[in-house]
């Protein structure tokens, strides 16, 4: 199981470079915010979603200051009826807690089961900034960096452009 320790070594040890800041544990974006960090226009906002019948998941990583449109969204995915995934899908698929939902929960997802679907924005950006399964800490490493992880890792991945 990949947690923050785990996650800080890995990195190291796939020689992906990395920026890290420890803080006080946060739940939202709104306490993100409030601990003043340099880099939030980079901090993705980090959903775990599910279809209605639970059979897929979804991970949506977007910028700290979009919304996401549920209903919108799962017509972009075919017309899928798209719910927030409870805790216990979240700690059976991703290995996390509330408030930690992070693309690097995909380290723990050994059937590669999570689609993930990053915010097109992101792409201009040199960083992004996630938790590293851990709400205490956040990382910053580039972007592409993070989604060649998540495709050698086996999940599938898709650029989408959120309003």
């Amino acid at each position: 199981m990949f947690g923050k320790e785990e996650v800080k070594v890995f990195l190291k040890e796939k020689g992906i470079p990395f920026h890290w800041v420890e803080h006080k544990a946060v739940y939202t974006i709104e306490e993100m915010e409030e601990l003043g960090l340099e880099k939030m226009e980079e901090t993705a906002k980090n959903l775990f979603l599910r279809d209605q019948k639970g059979k897929c998941h979804f991970l949506v990583v977007i910028r700290a200051d979009k919304q996401v449109n549920l209903k919108e969204l799962g017509e972009k995915l075919g017309g899928v009826r798209l719910s927030f995934a409870s805790e216990e899908r979240l700690e059976k698929y991703l290995g996390l807690k509330k408030g930690a939902v992070t693309p690097l929960g995909i380290l723990n997802d050994t059937a590669c089961a999570v689609k993930v679907f990053l915010d097109k924005d992101f792409l201009g950006k040199e960083e992004i900034g996630v938790h590293p399964n851990d709400n205490t800490a956040s990382v910053y490493l580039k972007t592409a960096d993070l989604m060649q992880m998540i495709k050698e890792h086996g999940n599938s991945l898709e650029v989408l452009s959120f309003a």
